[in-house]
């Protein structure tokens, strides 16, 4: 049984851990990775040729805060528009709620948020892709530089998996946890002496 309720956890882990790790950070190739603000120039736009052999195109933002950043659902920290030929081909906010975190560098004071913004699916190879990053309605970012990265041939990520996976794990870390209550009690059963036995076929002093 232990080992049945391990498998289950491990499955958990993959699916609800693995699984997104994997198609943020492992899914298709990088095109490119672009400065989009940086503090003291402001914003600037990147201008990107993308092939329609790269589609789908994974949108992601690295930003770079320092001081006492809470992201919260309630306010916009950028918001990021893509377009082509005259036409807007995204349109997204990002709140980094869900956003990945690391330490920026020794040197430095703050972390490196990146966050998901969408999929360009499909791709027009004839003109060139405009992708123009802003300030949201949170004020009190401090913000040392955004990062726009773009991955080619990533594949999306199943609303469904992640739900799914910290179900599984629940299940088997609750099915360890009992597992492991049961053989305790039965080596506890075990290990007592035997009861003398009385009456019929039993001996007394």
């Amino acid at each position: 049984m232990r080992f049945f309720f391990l498998i289950i956890l491990a499955a958990g882990l993959a699916l609800g851990i693995g699984y997104p790790w994997a198609v943020q950070n492992v899914s298709g190739y990088e095109i490119g990775n672009y400065r989009v603000f940086e503090r003291g120039s402001g914003f600037s736009p990147a201008e990107v040729a993308l092939a329609p052999s790269e589609a789908p195109v994974r949108v992601l933002v690295d930003m770079a805060a320092t001081g006492n950043f809470r992201p919260t659902n309630n306010r916009t920290v950028l918001t990021v528009t893509a377009s082509t030929d005259g036409r807007t081909v995204l349109a997204e906010t990002v709140t980094f709620v869900h956003a990945a975190t690391h330490q920026d560098s020794p040197q430095v004071a703050g972390h490196v948020y990146r966050d998901e913004v969408g999929v360009i699916d499909p791709v027009d190879g004839e003109h060139r892709y405009m992708f123009t990053v802003g300030p949201g309605d949170a004020e009190d970012v401090e913000m040392e530089r955004v990062d726009l990265i773009l991955r080619a041939g990533a594949f999306d990520l199943d609303p469904r998996a992640v739900p799914a996976g910290y179900a599984l794990m629940a299940v088997g870390f609750i099915g360890l946890v009992v597992a492991f209550r049961f053989r305790r009690r039965r080596k506890a059963q075990r290990s007592e002496p035997k009861k003398p036995r009385w009456g019929r076929g039993g001996k007394s002093d």
